[in-house]
């Protein structure tokens, strides 16, 4: 058993640190997905649910680069105790309140735990396990999350349909709650006092020029590959059914996807931690690539069903690419790098989310060409201007 935890990159405090990720992310994903529902049960308006949603995007992009400066400051530890309770704080707020606004309010505190909590769990990985482990320590970290992906929507989905809409969600936001306080407990007790060590002083200005050198030359292409993706992200289940696939289909294509990606992890981890990352990386960015411009073409289930199989491998590489920006980033500063990182990639992708309605209106061929052209540029600049790292 030791062995396989070994080579799995399971030791207490990665442990640790897995179990909170299911316990918040159950918690999470169960009353997350219904917060709609709930709020037009207490009276709330589409317009609170617009907000509700653009408020979910506008936060976890913005909520990364405090979640790196905490836990550089405070180690990743100390980091992941503190917005782990400042979210049940958020589930009590709402359940307490009992109101449209008090769920928005709420929502503050707990509707990005996972984007607050990232860098975090990165410098925990970072300083838990070897060099030479890092990426597969970052694919069980991807992995398990599915986990409460997967199975939070259906617990959830329970309780409404036996306790009805407002008193089901509330008893799921409580469960969160309770969920929350068990994960921190159990992380507080197995991880060792040596993750809180006191790093010094990082702010954000600090922050933001650790992103330099061939950090930067990674956050360009991975900005690319991302306007790939998020340019026809919303549209391909209106253009899955308007080709011939049911709503059940399309369930059972996101079910394939996952499939494949829990899938690929471990062995891609096994092979990038002793081969090299920018291989993997590189293929990573050719599948998100692939996804879209693969879309006029399929028409019915199975065409679709291919397509998704290639979607799923778009998971190819990416704890790969976490484990390579830890790797660039420095040793002293690894969570603020990480939250600097997603601050500036996500706030410049949000971009082509908003664009990308104008492009579909046009033609949904042009939004999933301009898509993959987008994907092509990041990928070639990633293979003549990446750089990778092999831990000998």
């Amino acid at each position: 058993m030791s062995r396989i935890l070994g080579f799995l990159a399971i030791n207490r405090s990665t442990g640790a640190a897995l179990v909170m990720v299911v316990l918040m992310g159950m918690g999470e994903k169960m009353s997350e997905r219904f917060l709609p529902v709930y709020l037009m049960a207490i009276g709330g308006s589409l317009w609170s649910v617009g907000f509700l949603n653009g408020m979910d995007n506008l936060l976890s992009a913005l909520y990364s680069l405090p979640g790196g400066i905490l836990s550089h400051r405070i180690g990743p530890k100390g980091a992941l105790v503190f917005f782990s309770l400042w979210a049940v704080f958020g589930y009590l707020l709402v359940i307490w309140l009992g109101t449209w606004w008090g769920v928005l309010l709420g929502a503050v505190f707990f509707i990005s735990w996972t984007a607050v909590t990232l860098p975090a769990m990165m410098d925990l990985i970072g300083q838990s396990v070897p060099k030479s482990k890092r990426v597969m320590g970052v694919s069980m970290h991807s992995l398990v999350r599915r986990i409460p992906m997967a199975l939070g929507p259906i617990i959830g989905g329970y309780l409404i349909s036996h306790m009805g809409e407002v008193a089901g969600i509330r008893t799921a936001l409580g469960a969160a709650a309770v969920m929350g306080v068990l994960s921190v407990g159990f992380l507080w007790r197995m991880v060792p006092p040596e993750s809180q060590t006191d790093r010094g002083q990082m702010g954000v200005r600090e922050s933001l020029s650790l992103i330099r050198g061939d950090l930067r030359m990674l956050l360009v292409s991975d900005v690319l590959i991302r306007f790939a993706e998020q340019i026809p992200y919303p549209f391909v289940v209106l253009w899955a059914m308007s080709r011939g696939v049911s709503a059940v289909q399309f369930g059972v294509l996101t079910a394939i996807e996952m499939a494949v990606a829990v899938l690929v992890y471990v062995p891609v981890a096994a092979m990038a931690d002793k081969y090299g990352k920018k291989p993997f990386v590189l293929m990573t960015f050719c599948f998100f690539t692939a996804f879209p411009l693969m879309l006029p073409f399929c028409r019915g289930f199975w065409p679709f069903a291919l397509a998704f199989v290639v979607r799923g491998l778009k998971e190819f590489g990416e704890p790969t690419r976490k484990a390579l920006i830890m790797d660039l980033a420095p040793d002293e500063a690894k969570g603020s790098a990480f939250g600097a990182y997603y601050l500036m990639r996500d706030v410049v992708v949000s971009i082509a989310a908003f664009l990308s309605p104008a492009l579909f209106a046009l033609s949904p061929v042009v939004n999933f060409a301009v898509a993959g052209a987008f994907g092509a540029l990041g990928t070639v600049w990633f293979a003549l201007r990446g750089r990778d790292v092999v831990v000998p």
